[in-house]
């Protein structure tokens, strides 16, 4: 039995902005067909206004003709409402403050 996987997904994208957008957005799309984004920015992605503006921005840089599809996620904070949660229609990546987000903030019970 042969298994050929011919266009992986990347299940954890770190991407930045500015140049670093422009850089890595052409390389990922050429090797993978999805991407679970995480956001490495200044501040983190907290609504989904801000993930649908960061998913645009991760758009516009794809070379031309690319099938590529961002998976966008939000970092959940004490001020998160199960209504901004319902309002997303991306993946939501779920976990603890981290490096990942290149944010931290300590969530409370």
């Amino acid at each position: 039995m042969k298994l050929s996987i011919t266009l992986p997904d990347d299940w954890h994208l770190h991407l930045r902005d500015g140049d670093l957008l422009r850089s890595v957005v052409p390389h990922s799309a050429s090797q993978f067909g999805r991407g679970i984004v995480m956001p490495n920015l200044k501040l983190p992605i907290t609504t989904t206004a801000e993930a649908v503006a960061y998913r645009d921005a991760i758009l516009k840089e794809l070379p031309a003709g690319s099938d590529f599809t961002p998976l966008m996620t939000l970092y959940l904070t004490d001020t998160t409402t199960p209504n901004e949660i319902k309002l997303a229609k991306f993946r939501i990546k779920v976990g603890p403050p981290s490096d990942s987000f290149n944010f931290r903030e300590e969530l409370v019970n």
